[in-house]
């Protein structure tokens, strides 16, 4: 058989960074969607910046005249804004600028990917990178409110597309990463990049075919 196809969104720094090398790494044969950064050797670079739909048809687009499917779709590009201080304060635009990044572009991304992901088969995957800050079970503790509620609404969005993808067999899933030293996360943070990857990677190369709408850390189940 051919070696796996995966698009990774925000490849070019950070926990896009490795998770795009560590498919590749795998054998997998890895577009590396970029804004800003430079992707990992041994990775396609696709421009993608993640908010614009005719950027985001045209990646789909060379990525369907190269390979005419797509095994696995990451969407890990997000952001963290400056003046995500508190709900009673944060400006109801960056709260839609959250929203429009860490929720919406992923769902434009994988409707764009969809037909790719459908000409896969049985099997293709779809990885969205949430946070605990989005869990409604205790997770929204009052820190960068705009994220959390962002990433409420990647949840959302998971549940979602992983029941529009159970009859084709297209497993969806949401990944809780850590806390990880990133540029997003700080030096500060416990966990290095290849920790925090993981469990991404494990959700789009090893997990049961049969694991699809869950939220997941450290290889296991958590609480929505």
């Amino acid at each position: 058989m051919s070696a796996p196809i995966a698009l990774v969104t925000g490849a070019g720094r950070g926990l896009g960074r490795e998770i795009a090398r560590a498919l590749a790494a795998r054998g997998v044969r890895v577009f590396a969607g970029v804004r800003a950064g430079a992707p990992p050797p041994g990775t396609e670079p696709v421009a993608l910046e993640v908010t614009d739909d005719a950027q985001v048809k045209a990646a789909v687009e060379a990525i369907w005249k190269k390979t005419r499917r797509l095994d696995v779709l990451v969407n890990n590009a997000a952001v963290l804004l400056d003046g995500d201080d508190a709900i009673l304060t944060v400006p109801p635009a960056l709260l839609a600028r959250a929203l429009e990044v860490n929720a919406v572009a992923p769902l434009r991304v994988a409707q764009a990917c969809w037909p790719l992901l459908l000409r896969a088969g049985r099997g293709a995957r779809v990885v969205n990178l949430s946070s605990s800050g989005g869990q409604l079970s205790g997770g929204a503790s009052g820190w960068s409110p705009a994220y959390c509620v962002s990433k409420a609404a990647l949840n959302a969005v998971t549940l979602q597309l992983a029941a529009a993808g159970r009859e084709a067999g297209i497993s969806v899933n949401a990944v809780c990463p850590g806390w990880v030293r990133t540029d997003m996360g700080g030096p500060g943070a416990p966990r290095g990049v290849e920790e925090g990857a993981d469990t991404a990677l494990w959700l789009a190369l090893d997990a049961p075919a049969g694991l699809t709408g869950a939220l997941v850390r450290d290889r296991a189940a958590i609480p929505w």
